[in-house]
């Protein structure tokens, strides 16, 4: 049940964050390199999970969306609903 649980969150925040990414845009190096952990979180997410390991990936993708609200509250990215 937990399993089956995990897996349809993962999967639901997943698709979410692959919706944000395109419209996410760096508004200075460190936004690039907040983008970069954010993309490089979101493959380890895929990693784990392709893997079984539902618990770091969800953990991976939990970094990601920090990432994401961090670098947008911070004003080191910005989003467009038009990407």
């Amino acid at each position: 049940m937990l399993k089956n649980e995990l897996e349809k969150e993962i999967e639901k925040w997943t698709e979410k964050l692959n919706e944000r990414l395109p419209g996410l845009k760096p508004e200075d190096n460190s936004g690039k390199e907040i983008l970069e952990n954010i993309k490089a979180y979101r493959e380890d997410s895929k990693h784990f999970f392709q893997n079984d390991n539902l618990i770091k990936s969800y953990e991976a993708l939990i970094w990601a969306w920090a990432f994401v609200e961090i670098g947008e509250n911070l004003g080191h990215l910005t989003h467009s609903e038009k990407a």
